[in-house]
């Protein structure tokens, strides 16, 4: 079973490295940056934030973002340890550096989805759909990317959601 999972991540990859572009190296590489260290989902957290109706969904957006980093990358990283693609390539192959720590689950799309989970239960379509859009782009920018595994986004799009969803119980239960 893990022999066929690998060669389904390998395919996707394979597949995906065909449709290398430079404009297509110039989106992917702009969406994946845009989310290193949750920049663009704290960015987008701020109007709810400073917005006294929003305020509660604001912070359940940030509450979703730190279970989600305390379950992807603080305790499952380090338990799984698994190796980046890129980093059976060669320099000339990259598009970006080489991230530090280790690959699975993705830690951007885990964050990505932590939002989709409380967007969608907490927001309007008009929100949700930029949200669900832009967890998209990220999620695929980084198989793109050669820096993750689709099973690495896979497991990081439940992750995440589970956490965004988790998170929504738990305000709803203390009244927020």
């Amino acid at each position: 079973m893990l022999d066929k999972i690998r060669q389904l991540d390998q395919l996707v990859l394979d597949n995906i490295s065909k449709m290398h572009s430079p404009v297509l190296n110039f989106i992917m590489k702009t969406a994946s940056r845009s989310a290193n260290v949750g920049i663009i989902w704290f960015v987008i957290c701020l109007p709810f934030l400073f917005n006294r109706e929003w305020r509660n969904t604001g912070f359940n957006f940030l509450a979703a973002l730190v279970i989600a980093h305390l379950m992807g990358e603080g305790l499952i990283k380090h338990l799984v340890k698994r190796v980046r693609p890129c980093h059976s390539l060669d320099d000339d192959e990259q598009i970006i550096n080489r991230p530090r720590f280790y690959s699975f689950p993705s830690g951007h799309t885990t964050a990505s989805f932590a939002m989709v989970g409380v967007a969608m239960l907490r927001c309007r379509m008009i929100v949700f759909l930029p949200i669900l859009f832009l967890a998209i782009l990220i999620s695929f920018s980084r198989i793109y990317l050669r820096v993750h595994y689709l099973t690495d986004v896979v497991v990081g799009a439940v992750l995440g959601f589970s956490c965004g969803v988790a998170s929504v119980l738990v305000f709803q239960a203390l009244g927020f």
